[in-house]
């Protein structure tokens, strides 16, 4: 097993705030982060309070009300996106360490995500630069009308720790493309890639209060949703708490846009070969050690086919080499910490006492002693209603539901409070097209996982508000209409 290393952060004792580093109210409140694999401290940060978060959103708000951020043109904007890009590159190493040892991934998942996330900040520099935030329309009253895209104004970005660099980009690069200014709310559980980000945005020279970086826990949190100077909340997290972000914003009429929980179905048609869908169903859910929201957790199959596919997970469970996060020949890591371990185990105990049939893994692997292991897990023939078929675990169990008929499985796949994601598996795409419409989900792939950003991500129901993505309709959720309607058109634009 790999042993702990400090990062590379310089600034570790302090928060991010107006383009310095400065101490918080309270030197000695400390987050402690611990090596998912070795259960040793990996890094502590500071803890923000109440007060430190009020000084985030003001100098947030100074730099979008007072400085001329709002108005540079997306090209100028684009330049700090691109330098941000090329630091994440240039830090990649201590990123990729970083996430491994926080939250658990691969190495070489890792590796790959942190790519992606440099690629976001250019590309939304791209996706800006191209956006048509003027649109002339012909007014009823008056003789010129024009429809413009202004920022939001402040965003507090809120992101969890199981792929926070990534969930970052989604958040921090759209709202500064479009001329936001963010506070940025680090997971305490993995604080490690905010710091590198606000690291970055000092060496490139991003102008101060443009972003601001703290980590705090719950009531400094809350403190950010509050904050009437806050214009919006993008918020990637739990059920649970996107609720009371809703309830608090609704208040004030404050935007938001909420990625939440899922406890997305995987239907499988009587057409495909039980061995195909096995194999992608397996794949998706040890990438991360489960910890994903949009995870195919439920298995909906005809009931004489059940067995079968029971069979074929477990298999490819049993299969999986379960170890340090490091090495290259293990297929799957540890989860994030010792409390998600508990919820992952209590699951699995409750659904065992409830009636639902273990076939595969259920423990902790042989050899792991130390470091929040989880064998991957198969339950059968579980029931929908049951807490395991409800409950979003977020960790490497997939429970096999039996249905009697492909009308039941939709029925059944509808049968949540979620809406996140969805796949079909059939040999024939016009049923997968079908199928597709008759689930209530923001995403349902024929064959796959997931579809990918390029058409967003975001659900339905109580999976959330709105969508990410890479399209230009990313860029919306951080963008107010305006509608000015003239008596004369003015310089500027064409007649």
């Amino acid at each position: 097993m790999s042993t702990s290393t400090t990062p590379a952060l310089k600034s570790r004792d302090a928060i991010y705030v107006d383009g310095q580093w400065q101490s918080t109210e309270d030197a000695s409140d400390r987050i402690t982060v611990y090596d998912s694999a070795t259960e040793e401290p990996f890094l502590s940060v500071a803890a923000a309070s109440e007060k430190d978060v009020d000084r985030a959103v003001g100098a947030a708000r100074r730099a979008f009300d007072e400085t001329d951020w709002p108005r540079l043109s997306a090209a100028e904007r684009g330049v700090y996106l691109r330098g941000i890009a090329r630091g994440i590159l240039e830090r990649a190493d201590d990123l990729t360490d970083t996430w491994v040892r926080q939250s658990g991934i691969l190495l070489r998942n890792a590796t790959v995500g942190v790519r992606m996330a440099s690629e976001l900040y250019s590309h939304y520099a791209d996706l800006a630069e191209a956006f048509p935030f003027e649109e002339v329309r012909a007014p009823a009253f008056g003789q010129f009308g024009v429809i413009v895209k202004e920022p939001v104004g402040v965003v507090g970005a809120i992101v969890p720790w199981n792929g926070p660099l990534r969930l970052t980009a989604l958040k921090v690069g759209t709202a500064l493309a479009v001329g936001c200014t963010v506070v940025l709310k680090a997971s305490p559980e993995a604080p490690g890639e905010a710091y590198i980000l606000a690291e970055i945005a000092e060496s490139i020279g991003l102008p101060p209060g443009v972003l601001n970086v703290v980590t705090a826990d719950r009531a400094a949190s809350e403190a950010l949703v509050r904050d009437p100077r806050v214009d919006k909340i993008a918020f990637t997290g739990s059920t649970v708490t996107g609720r009371k972000i809703a309830g608090i914003l609704a208040e004030r009429i404050g935007r938001v846009t909420l990625e939440l929980g899922g406890k997305s179905p995987a239907v499988v048609l009587d057409d495909i070969d039980i061995a195909k869908a096995a194999d992608i169903i397996a794949a998706q859910e040890t990438y991360n050690c489960g910890q994903v929201c949009s995870s195919l957790t439920r298995v909906l199959i005809d009931k004489r086919r059940a067995r079968d596919m029971v069979d074929a997970l477990s298999e490819r469970f049993a299969a999986v080499r379960v170890g340090d996060p490091f090495a290259d020949t293990s297929d799957m890591g540890p989860l994030v910490s010792a409390t998600q371990l508990e919820r992952v185990n209590g699951y699995i105990s409750r659904a065992i006492d409830d009636g639902a049939k273990l076939a595969a893994g259920g423990g902790r692997p042989a050899g792991l002693e130390r470091g929040y292991f989880v064998e991957p897990t198969v339950f059968a023939d579980v029931d929908n209603e049951s807490e395991l078929g409800q409950m979003e675990v977020f960790g490497p169990v997939l429970s096999v539901i039996p249905v009697d008929s492909e009308a039941q499985a939709f029925e059944t796949a509808n049968k949540t409070i979620y809406g996140l994601n969805a796949a079909v598996f059939t040999d024939d795409p016009d049923r997968a097209l079908a199928a597709a419409r008759r689930i209530r989900s923001g995403m349902v792939s024929h064959n796959s996982a997931q579809g990918g950003w390029e058409l967003g991500f975001g659900g339905m129901k109580q999976s959330g508000l709105g969508r990410e993505g890479t399209g230009p309709e990313a860029l919306l959720p951080y963008l107010e209409s305006k509608a000015i309607a003239m008596d004369a058109r003015p310089s500027g634009f064409d007649s």
